[in-house]
C-alpha cells in the first residue's frame, strides 16, 4: 500500500515538563527585581564593591562588607549580554558538550566529605585518589556528559587542594572539569594546568576545558571567595557556573516560590559581576536547593522537593535564555539502597522533563555528604532509561507499521518479520538490572546483588579504563607549575 508523505503536520519530539506560565515567571522576575533593588545583596568583597558602584549600583559600606542594592536596568542589561548557549569543549573531542535549550546531559555531585570504599564498603574521608577515581569512572561512562570534582581531599597539603583536585581531574578524563576554587590565584594556576592539557594557552582560549563554580551563600550573599573567583574567571575569558544552594525553610523561604525568589537574586546578582567585569561572560545557571525538614534539620535531597525546585529552576534559566545546571539524582540513604533508587529516579526525571542542561548529583547519597561509586554505576544505568523514556515514541508511516499488521494479522507473530529485526536495536538494554527468569538469573549470577555487581563493575573501571593521554610534556610542566604554587603558598603561612 502506497502512502504518501504528510505535509504540514505537527510534531512532538519526545516527553516534557510544564511548571510555570509565563505570567508566573514574570511575577517572579519582578519579584527578585524587587528583592534587589530595594533589599539589595551582602557583598563582601572591596573589589566587587568598587565595580558595583562604579556602575551605579547603591553601595552601603559596613566593616568588611556592604549592601549592594542593584537597579532593575542593570540587572536586564546583565542577563541580556550573558552568553545563551554554550560549547564545554572536552580534552577528548568526541566529549564536547554542547548545551544547547533542552540538551541534558548528566554529572555527579560534587565536593563530597565522604566515600563508600569500593572494596572494604565502609564509609571513609574521600582522598585524592578518589578524586581520580571518580574523575576516571565519569571518563569512563557515556552517561556522564562533563565531570565535576566528587569529593573534597583533605589529604592534600593546606592551601594545595583546589590545585592538586583539578591536575588529577584533567588527568584522568577527556571531558569538561567543573570545579570551584577558594582563591583568585588558585584560579589562575588552575587555569594554567587546564590550558597545557588542552595543548596551550592559545587552544585554551578558544576552547575551554575547564570552567569554575561559585556557590553565593544564603540568604542573599556574595562571600569574599565568590566575588574573587567570578571576577578572576571573567578576565580570564572563562565561564563561571553560578549554584546557589539555599534550603527552604532555613536560609530561604519556607514556601517554594519564595525560595525561587531569593535563588534567583543570588544568581542574577552574580551575573551582574561578572558582566559587569567582562561584558560577554558565558554564565551558566545552577542551582542544588532544596528543602531545609524542619523535623529532623536536615539538608533533604530526597525529598520530592528537591526535584520541584531544581525543575522550576530550570524554567527561570529558559526563561532568561541561559544554560542550566540544577540538583537532580540525589538520595538521603546512607547507603546504594531501594530508598536511593526511587529518590534518584523521582528527582532525575523531573530534572531531565525540565529540559536542564547539566544534572548535578550521580552517584551521592547521604544528603550529598557520601559518594559511593556503586550508586555512580547504577544511576549511570537509570539514566539510559530516563532517557529512552522522555525521548517519547516517534509517530511516522515507518513506526505506525500498518503494512506489517496488516501482512502478520490476526494471530501471527512479529518475531521474525523484517520489520522488527530492522527496529530490534531501538529497544532499551539492561547491564546492571537484570531482566531474566528467576531460574536464569539464580543460574547466571547465583542470586548476586546488584550492588554487587555495581562495585565490581567499578573496581574493573578504575583498575582497567585508560583515559585519552594528556599532551606530550604536560604532566611534567603540571608538576612545575604545582611546586613553584605551594613554594607561594609556604611564603604566604611564613609572612
Amino acid at each position: 500500500m502506497r502512502r504518501i508523505v504528510k505535509n504540514g503536520i505537527s510534531t512532538s519530539a519526545g516527553f516534557g515538563l510544564h511548571a510555570f506560565s509565563r505570567d508566573e515567571l514574570d511575577s517572579i522576575h519582578y519579584a527578585t527585581l524587587q528583592i534587589l533593588g530595594q533589599t539589595g545583596i551582602k557583598v563582601m568583597n572591596e573589589e566587587a564593591m568598587e565595580i558595583f558602584h562604579g556602575s551605579g549600583a547603591f553601595v552601603q559600606r559596613f566593616d568588611g562588607y556592604a549592601i549592594v542594592k542593584i537597579p532593575s536596568h542593570m540587572v536586564e542589561e546583565a542577563i541580556r549580554v550573558s552568553p545563551g548557549a554554550g560549547i564545554y569543549h572536552g580534552r577528548n573531542p568526541k566529549d564536547t558538550f554542547v548545551a544547547e535549550p533542552c540538551r541534558v546531559g548528566f554529572t555527579t555531585f560534587g565536593a563530597c566529605p565522604n566515600v563508600i570504599d569500593p572494596f572494604t564498603r565502609q564509609v571513609r574521608q574521600g582522598t585524592l585518589e578518589d578524586t581520580a577515581g571518580f574523575a576516571r569512572v565519569c571518563d569512563y561512562l557515556d552517561e556522564i556528559a562533563v565531570a565535576e570534582r566528587s569529593v573534597l581531599a583533605p589529604d592534600t597539603p593546606d592551601g594545595m587542594m583546589f590545585v592538586l583536585s583539578i591536575r588529577e581531574m584533567l588527568t584522568n578524563t577527556g571531558k569538561h572539569v567543573f570545579m570551584g576554587a577558594d582563591s583568585a590565584r588558585a584560579l589562575q594556576v588552575m587555569t594554567e594546568l587546564a590550558a597545557l592539557c588542552a595543548g596551550g594557552k592559545d587552544i585554551f582560549l578558544k576552547k575551554p576545558i575547564f570552567t569554575p563554580l561559585v556557590c553565593p551563600a544564603s540568604p542573599l550573599m556574595l562571600t569574599d571567595v565568590v566575588c574573587q573567583v567570578t571576577i578572576e574567571a571573567a578576565r580570564l575569558g572563562l565561564g563561571v557556573t553560578i549554584l546557589p544552594m539555599g534550603l527552604s525553610g532555613g536560609t530561604s523561604p519556607t514556601t517554594l516560590a519564595g525560595t525561587l525568589v531569593t535563588h534567583n537574586a543570588e544568581v542574577l546578582s552574580s551575573i551582574v559581576l561578572a558582566q559587569l567585569t567582562q561584558k560577554g561572560t558565558p554564565c551558566i545557571y545552577a542551582s542544588t536547593s532544596s528543602i531545609l525538614d524542619l523535623k529532623l534539620g536536615t539538608a533533604a535531597v530526597g525529598a520530592p522537593e528537591y526535584g520541584m525546585i531544581n525543575a522550576s529552576i530550570a524554567k527561570l534559566a529558559q526563561y532568561y535564555h541561559l544554560p542550566c545546571w540544577i540538583g537532580a539524582g540525589a538520595s538521603d540513604s546512607k547507603m546504594p539502597d531501594i530508598q536511593s533508587g526511587y529518590e534518584s529516579t523521582l528527582s532525575a526525571t523531573l530534572g531531565v522533563l525540565s529540559g536542564a542542561n547539566f544534572l548535578f548529583g550521580c552517584g551521592v547519597l547521604e544528603q550529598g555528604l557520601t559518594m559511593d561509586y556503586a550508586k555512580l554505576l547504577m544511576d549511570a544505568e537509570m539514566i539510559r532509561m530516563i532517557q529512552t523514556a522522555v525521548g517519547g515514541v516517534p509517530v511516522s508511516d515507518e513506526t505506525l507499521a500498518v503494512d506489517v499488521i496488516h501482512e502478520v494479522g490476526p494471530g501471527g507473530s512479529y518475531i521474525a518479520h523484517q520489520h522488527t529485526y530492522q527496529h530490534m536495536r531501538e529497544q532499551s538494554r539492561a547491564e546492571l538490572f537484570d531482566r531474566r527468569s528467576r531460574e536464569e538469573w539464580l543460574t547466571v549470577t547465583k542470586g548476586e546483588s546488584i550492588q554487587e555487581k555495581a562495585y565490581a563493575a567499578a573496581i574493573d573501571i578504575l583498575q582497567n579504563h585508560q583515559p585519552i593521554p594528556l599532551p606530550k610534556g604536560a604532566a611534567d610542566d603540571m608538576d612545575k607549575i604545582i611546586t613553584e604554587f605551594e613554594k607561594e603558598i609556604v611564603a604566604g603561612k611564613k609572612v
